[in-house]
């Protein structure tokens, strides 16, 4: 039996495969609303297979979007064309959640399409960071959180899983990886503060510690929750694997079920530093799931079905978290399915397509 076809279950909530959509920004969105696309795009991979789909960050605030055109949850309006896109994900077998995200110093910049840097003009806001220093030059300059402005990041995480739940997501996933808010506070390369929010570990991890404690709070007790986080910044001096499996221990003290380990992204690396190649990150899930003892998903150039299924078998993780592969092609699990020797079916609008397509026969009229 395929252990990547095997199915998992994380509280109360039985996914049907290991294979989970990740989180990929659309910048598709006005004021933070879904549209037509994402029920097309997300609803296509839940067709295609996938046993959780995952929407792009949802910005918790208005201000905490990378762009203009992000998507978001920080407004009960935005629940009901998520709750279309959950439905329809169920329909065909797949769970839904959202990635709940701040963009912190990274808000407030055009999506990649437009250009690169601050977005300029009457769409422009100043974000907010744990000091006034930009991502890099070409960034806009942020404004330092003050202690109320902390407290309401908190408050906002927990209000949007509870607009999660109210949408139809069975899973919320918090962003904090990439050089986004949450790991702006963890990174010692970033979080220069003197207070109670920066310096010693204890401290520099306090923020995200205290947005899952108050999500999971609100957030139901039989659904899980995810935490994505950069278990590394590639950068001596910086954020590393050994404070990553520490930070792991904590969070799962907080009620968080899974650690969807991905890296870098912090600050800006000099190209060659950053080992891409495939498989490049899985080993930090299959660390932090040994030593934190903690569920993982691993992230990063996985595109062959074997890779995937020896993640899985081999204990390196419990999920593959899949992007850029599953955007080429949204029916990967169904093919990686008959590649492994799995037994899944397919959607029966689409049985007659089913059979070796090395060998495909003459078109089937109707």
């Amino acid at each position: 039996m395929s252990a990547l076809f095997s199915p998992l279950t994380l509280r109360g909530v039985t996914l049907r495969n290991r294979v989970v959509v990740s989180p990929m920004c659309e910048y598709s969105s006005s004021d933070g609303f879904a549209n037509d696309w994402h029920l097309v795009h997300l609803g296509s991979r839940a067709v295609g297979g996938a046993g959780l789909v995952l929407t792009e960050a949802a910005a918790v605030t208005a201000d905490g979007r990378i762009s203009p055109q992000d998507l978001g949850i920080w407004k009960d309006e935005q629940v009901e064309m998520l709750a279309r896109i959950a439905r329809f994900a169920n329909e065909q077998g797949a769970a839904f959640g959202l990635q709940l995200a701040h963009a912190g110093r990274k808000a407030s910049t055009l999506r990649p399409w437009d250009g690169h840097g601050a977005v300029t003009g009457p769409d422009a806001w100043t974000p907010v960071a744990p000091t006034a220093e930009p991502f890099d030059p070409t960034y806009p300059t942020p404004r330092a959180l003050d202690e109320a402005g902390i407290a309401a990041v908190i408050h906002a995480f927990a209000e949007a899983a509870e607009r999660t739940r109210a949408a139809g997501g069975t899973v919320v996933e918090i962003h904090a990886a990439h050089g986004y808010l949450l790991h702006e506070f963890y990174s010692p390369l970033i979080n220069t503060r003197t207070d109670r929010w920066g310096g010693s570990f204890e401290n520099r991890t306090r923020l995200v510690r205290e947005v899952a404690r108050a999500v999971r709070n609100v957030w139901p007790e039989r659904f899980p929750l995810f935490m994505r986080i950069s278990a590394t910044d590639w950068l001596p001096g910086g954020w590393d694997i050994e404070q990553s499996v520490e930070l792991a221990r904590l969070v799962k003290e907080d009620g968080v079920d899974l650690i969807d380990a991905s890296s870098g992204g912090g600050t800006p690396v000099a190209p060659g530093t950053i080992p891409v190649g495939p498989l490049y990150q899985t080993p930090f899930a299959e660390r932090i799931r040994r030593d934190a003892e903690i569920a993982t998903g691993a992230v990063g150039m996985i595109t062959e079905p074997a890779d995937a299924e020896e993640i899985v078998a081999g204990g390196k993780a419990d999920l593959v978290i899949i992007a850029r592969e599953l955007l080429r092609d949204p029916y990967w699990p169904l093919f990686a399915a008959r590649a492994l020797g799995a037994e899944v079916a397919w959607p029966p609008q689409y049985q007659r397509a089913i059979g070796d397509r090395a060998t495909m026969r003459s078109p089937v009229t109707t």
